[in-house]
C-alpha cells in the first residue's frame, strides 16, 4: 500500500454536501477528488485554475464617472445602429446556439 497522509480542512457544510453529491454522481470519493486536485497542482506547478478578483461591476449611474456614462450610452447607440431583435428572434438564436 502507498504511503499516505491525512489532510484536514474545514469547509462550509452546504458546500461540502453539494460538492459530495456531485462527486457521488460521478463515482468519485472526496479523497479521490482531493488527490486529483493535488495531482493537478503538481502538473500545473500551481493551482490548476485562474485566481483573480472579479471585476467591479457598476450597478448604478451614481457610481459612474462621465467617461463611463458616455461609454455605456455609446454601447446602447451602437446596439440600436446594429438593429434590434424581437423576442422571437432572441428565442430562435438561443434555441439554435444553446438548444434552449
Amino acid at each position: 500500500m502507498a504511503n499516505t497522509s491525512v489532510v484536514y480542512a474545514r469547509i462550509d457544510s452546504d458546500l461540502k454536501e453539494n460538492a459530495e453529491g456531485i462527486l457521488s454522481q460521478l463515482g468519485i470519493t472526496p479523497s479521490s477528488a482531493i488527490q486529483m486536485f493535488y495531482s493537478q497542482i503538481l502538473l500545473n506547478k500551481g493551482v490548476p485554475f485562474e485566481l483573480k478578483l472579479p471585476e467591479a461591476k457598476i450597478t448604478a449611474i451614481g457610481g459612474m464617472n462621465r467617461q463611463q456614462i458616455d461609454a455605456e450610452l455609446q454601447k446602447g447607440i451602437d446596439s440600436l445602429n446594429r438593429g434590434s431583435y424581437s423576442a422571437d428572434d432572441v428565442d430562435s438564436m438561443l434555441m439554435g446556439k444553446y438548444g434552449i
